[in-house]
């Protein structure tokens, strides 16, 4: 059973989560509190996309389009950190055009080995150890794993060849493809035998080029009639287009001249991805090949149309495929058009070069959006950092929720709030708007600079009083006064039997 073909796949990849931070005090023998000893959590896998030469088809994803790679291990006491999820490596074939669901494209993957990286895996969360610093020496909390990226991306196969023969069905392209090459695709007398591209690799004197056959195109194939849609995008990396015409046709209004119009104007209806660098398929070199000269009618139809042909400007071959007939003019002729166009394409080849930008010294890496809502007014906390930093919070926890608000308050995401217009009791939200963790804000008065009064003033510097000698008495004896009188009303509660020196006595049993 032959292999099914498929060019065009929806995958669904989701990268590893991070494994958990583990929060853990070392314990031996008279050392009941050791200190924090806690590991850290692995990181989660990444989803990669590599070229395989084995690979051909898209067939697997088309299958099976749900993909998703191994989560990081939790960390451990006595600082064992957990194990990094594996990388989950998807083969896939020379040519693949990787693009998100709206069209853009993310990459191409053209050669052998060639590596991308479609979905990262998640961080791993730090255990107490790591967290343990001189201002919190033993933390009683760690970080939680940062979920791996998830994704929808679209695949699409466009063959990789120099020469593509273009025509109607049964126009005898696979015939060519086999005599030209070594290739053996199925060759049949009934239309559409050709369902898959087929490619073959021709050697012409020190030139070595490769030919693509593709599926046969009919009027309308560019908006999807026949097999047309789904194989033109396999020509769009071809430089030389070969018409291939069947002059011994017998269908009714079927004429070289008319195939050869019909054919360009699928060609000029069909537009190439601009991303991919690709020029428009009508001005790509066309070569024209009337085929089965072996017919005598066909033969002498095809003497009678080469002229008006040449007259266009476009190069005519006539051959035979079944008595090989000019089929090395034909192959060295498309040896010398592919050479010319790796020529050009080599001379447009501009050097890469690396371009560093290294990050702005003012760039907080978050910015605050102030937003209106349903609910009402809202600030949106959008970055990296802070995302990140809440996805690893342990919510439940007390002490992880105090380091997540000294970690923002450092970064300087309470000075951004107040610039924004925000105020105690104000709806923050930090994250994405499909994925946001909301707070009822409540700034830290206790080092917020809003203390300090207006800009250029200090309310520190305004208070010149100092106390006196007297006023320093006094509060010492209203200290004093109040301690004499919270000793007599115990006192009084005791006489009066409300707890006796005997309670006192069993409490410290």
């Amino acid at each position: 059973m032959a292999t099914q073909f498929v060019d065009r796949v929806v995958l669904q990849v989701a990268a590893g989560n991070g494994g958990h931070g583990v929060a853990s005090v070392h314990r031996e023998k008279f050392k009941p509190l050791g200190g924090p000893d806690g590991g850290n959590g692995g990181h989660g896998g990444d989803v990669v996309l590599e070229v395989d030469p084995q690979s051909t088809t898209l067939l697997d994803y088309h299958r099976n389009p749900y993909r998703k790679a191994t989560n990081g291990r939790p960390g451990a006491g006595d600082e064992k950190n957990g194990a990094d999820g594996d990388d989950l490596v998807l083969p896939v074939p020379q040519g693949t055009v990787v693009k998100t669901r709206g069209g853009e494209v993310l990459a191409d993957l053209v050669g052998f080995g060639t590596r991308f990286v479609v979905a990262r895996g998640g961080r791993g969360g730090l255990g107490n150890k790591a967290l343990a610093s001189p201002r919190r020496k033993a933390p009683g909390f760690a970080l939680l794993g940062e979920p791996g990226e998830t994704r929808d991306i679209v695949l699409e196969l466009k063959t990789l060849a120099d020469v593509a023969l273009i025509g109607f069905p049964s126009a005898g392209k696979s015939s060519l493809v086999s005599v030209l090459s070594s290739a053996r695709p199925k060759i049949a007398d009934y239309p559409f035998t050709t369902l898959v591209p087929n490619l073959g690799v021709v050697t012409a004197g020190e030139e070595r080029f490769t030919v693509a056959d593709v599926p046969g195109l009919i009027p309308g194939a560019s908006q999807g009639k026949g097999l047309g849609l789904e194989f033109l995008r396999h020509v769009e990396r071809c430089e030389v287009l070969v018409h291939v015409i069947d002059c011994a046709t017998l269908e009714p209004g079927r004429d070289p001249m008319t195939d050869l119009e019909v054919i360009e104007e699928e060609l000029a209806a069909y537009v190439p991805d601009a991303s991919l660098g690709g020029v428009p398929l009508s001005e790509r070199t066309r070569v024209v090949v009337l085929n089965k000269a072996d017919v005598p009618d066909a033969r002498e139809l095809a003497e009678m149309v080469r002229p008006d042909l040449e007259a266009r400007g476009l190069e005519v071959h006539i051959v035979s495929a079944v008595a090989h007939l000019g089929l090395k003019e034909l192959s060295f002729s498309l040896a010398r058009h592919v050479a010319q166009a790796r020529a050009e394409i080599e001379a447009e080849v501009v050097p890469q070069r690396t371009v560093l930008r290294p990050k702005a010294v003012d760039d907080s890496g978050f910015e605050v959006r102030r937003e209106n809502t349903s609910d009402g007014e809202v600030f949106r906390v959008v970055g990296e950092r802070p995302t990140r930093w809440v996805r690893q919070t342990d919510f439940g926890n007390d002490e992880a929720v105090g380091y997540l608000a000294d970690r923002l308050n450092r970064l300087g995401v309470e000075e951004e709030l107040f610039k924004a217009g925000a105020v105690a009791g104000s709806t923050v939200l930090i994250g994405p708007a499909d994925d946001a963790v909301v707070f009822d804000w409540e700034p830290t008065l206790s080092t917020g600079p809003e203390l300090l009064g207006r800009r250029g003033t200090d309310l520190r510097l305004e208070d010149h009083h100092r106390p006196t000698r007297a006023e320093k008495r006094e509060e010492f004896h209203a200290r004093k006064d109040a301690q004499r009188e919270a000793r007599e009303e115990l006192d009084t509660e005791r006489r009066s039997g409300i707890w006796t020196d005997r309670d006192l006595d069993e409490d410290d049993e």
